[in-house]
């Protein structure tokens, strides 16, 4: 049997297809026709992908080592690995949200088409990790000193969330937009929810197709953060990988049930900051303990689970108990 990362090649392969399943019926039967998303709607679906995401994680917990023999690690570590991984990617999505609400803004993108850039986004962001994590996960195997150029990227990274508060952006000073228009002509205005107009025979970009690119290009920025993020909790790529994309699938359904929202989390920033700190110095750790310390205790997967949901617990209590302050809003 074909495997990778001792994983049968006909798992990788049929979670493939029940993500392509799913989108298409996503597209394709729910949302075939433009509209806006309302709350309702936007809650529902959070709870349908927050849904299957737990059912495979049920799955991962009964069935690990029946699907990968030999593996270090026990089902309930499997599980609780990808769980902390889903909760680390979920709790990070929260900064993309951010910035797609400002690119919507800046592009005055219609509410009734939000949904179609973000579901092609989403195709494209499946792409992009999926390579990230194929890249992060041979660097860890054949350079294992990467580990600390990874964490010490997490634990500055972490920091510059609470140094660098401020987040304005341009997108017409985005490179590729830039790149985009000397390329290809884009119309003044959106032509329905079409990326793409023939006008005089002439092949016309959108505005719509604009903000595609830069939604995929900030998913891209932001992937350097969260992958990295996701391998100090395991280095397993199936589990990296299969944590990363329901995380991902869900970010349409959480951008529409949070858009209303974000504000009011104000100290989640915070929050993020320190899981992005924590799991780099976990980084570290992992290195030492590995390298220079051996006889250093392995790091619970449990532990950082229970410091990942403490940090968040934290950060969306306290913004409950102490709202900003009315100019802030």
């Amino acid at each position: 049997m074909v495997e990778l990362a001792n994983i049968p090649l006909w798992i990788w392969g049929t979670f493939m297809g029940f993500v392509l399943l799913v989108l298409a019926v996503d597209l394709g039967v729910f949302h075939r026709q433009a509209h806006k998303v309302e709350m309702k709607e936007a809650l529902v679906w959070s709870g349908v992908w927050i849904a299957l995401a737990l059912i495979f994680n049920l799955g991962i917990f009964f069935f690990w080592n029946q699907i990968q023999p030999g593996t270090s690690y026990t089902n309930e570590e499997a599980g609780f690995a990808f769980l902390a991984g889903y909760l680390v990617e979920k709790a990070l999505s929260v900064d993309n949200i951010f910035v797609f609400l400002l690119v919507f803004g800046y592009f005055a993108v219609p509410e009734k088409y939000q949904h179609r850039v973000l579901f092609w986004g989403i195709v494209g962001a499946l792409i992009f990790r999926a390579a990230f994590i194929a890249a992060g996960a041979a660097l860890l195997e054949h350079f294992f000193w990467t580990m600390i150029l990874f964490g010490l990227f997490l634990i500055v990274t972490g920091i510059k969330m609470v140094v660098v508060k401020d987040k304005k952006i341009d997108p017409e000073k985005n490179p590729l937009v830039r790149a985009f228009r000397r390329i290809m002509p884009v119309t003044d205005e959106y032509h329905g929810q079409k990326f793409f107009k023939r006008i005089n025979g002439r092949l016309w970009a959108t505005p719509l197709f604009l903000v595609l690119l830069v939604v995929e290009f900030t998913d891209v920025i932001f992937a350097v953060d969260s992958i990295p993020a996701i391998f100090a909790i395991t280095a397993d790529p199936f589990l990296v990988f299969t944590s990363n994309i329901f995380a991902i699938l869900g970010l349409r359904a959480l951008f529409f049930a949070l858009a209303g929202l974000m504000k009011m989390f104000h100290f989640l920033s915070y929050g993020l900051a320190a899981i992005l700190v924590f799991v780099g110095g976990k980084m570290l750790y992992g290195y030492a303990e590995k390298v220079l310390v051996p006889e250093w205790p392995k790091f619970p997967v449990v532990l950082s689970l229970g410091v990942i949901v403490a940090i968040l617990a934290v950060a969306v209590i306290a913004s409950i108990r102490k709202p900003p302050a009315p100019d802030a809003t």
